[in-house]
């Protein structure tokens, strides 16, 4: 039994810190740190000693990710702030993009496995593009908007391409948006935004904190907190 046939893809390296073989379990393989010294066939060995294992790991990790709200499924829609993603399966050889009147076409070859892990990851590279260039586009200024109408100060808004957090706040007051905030509608990106802003008072979640929040929001951040957290960043 070959194990790439069984888990994918597996990539290996080598860490001096290392004590131990360790294993990153991933929906289409695995990542594997060797210590200095051991081979990959002592690596590959211990991935099949362990192989019940990782596969009730790697198969849940599958199920999560096509219940994921943006798997991209053919002739089904996905908003964001201004525009609609629609992806289709048509008569071609490769993936094509069209943004044109506030819709993104995504057409797919018609003969290929769109369900696959490397597929949604293609089609979301390409998704990923117009989502920072929307946000480029759109978030420094709405940053600038709110801040001058709350009277906060700022050094820097820079968009990045978080998928851990929504937004983040330097002790220089720089402030760090994921263009993945796009995917939101627009009254939570102006809650993250809001809360990056008030990181440059407060860089805690102190009750001083949470009062500015209440502040900014019209006493509604506990509401949009949670309506927040109903929403997550696509994993591709």
């Amino acid at each position: 039994m070959k194990a790439d046939d069984v888990f994918g893809n597996i990539e290996f390296s080598t860490n001096l810190k290392a004590k131990s073989i360790r294993v990153r379990i991933l929906v289409d393989g695995l990542k594997v740190t060797l210590p200095y010294g051991i081979s990959k066939q002592s690596a590959i060995d211990f991935i099949q000693d362990s192989a019940d294992k990782i596969l009730k790991k790697q198969e849940k990790l599958k199920a999560h990710t096509q219940s994921n709200p943006y798997f991209l499924e053919e002739n089904t829609a996905i908003s964001t702030l201004t525009f609609e993603i629609i992806f289709t399966k048509v008569s071609r050889t490769d993936i094509f993009f069209q943004l044109k009147n506030n819709q993104l076409k995504i057409e797919f070859p018609l003969n290929s496995d769109h369900k696959s892990v490397v597929s949604q990851k293609n089609c979301w590279n390409g998704i990923k593009y117009f989502l920072q260039k929307e946000a480029k586009r759109l978030l420094p200024e709405r940053t600038r908007q709110l801040a001058m109408n709350n009277g906060f100060i700022y050094s820097s808004v820079k968009i990045q391409s978080s998928k851990t957090r929504w937004g983040s706040c330097s002790r220089y007051k720089s402030i760090n948006l994921s263009y993945y905030l796009m995917l939101l509608p627009a009254h939570l990106i102006d809650y993250v935004i809001l809360h990056e802003l008030c990181h440059t008072r407060q860089m805690n979640h102190s009750e001083k904190f949470w009062k500015e929040m209440d502040t900014v929001t019209q006493y509604k951040s506990k509401a949009l907190r949670k309506e927040l957290k109903k929403h997550q960043i696509p994993n591709f």
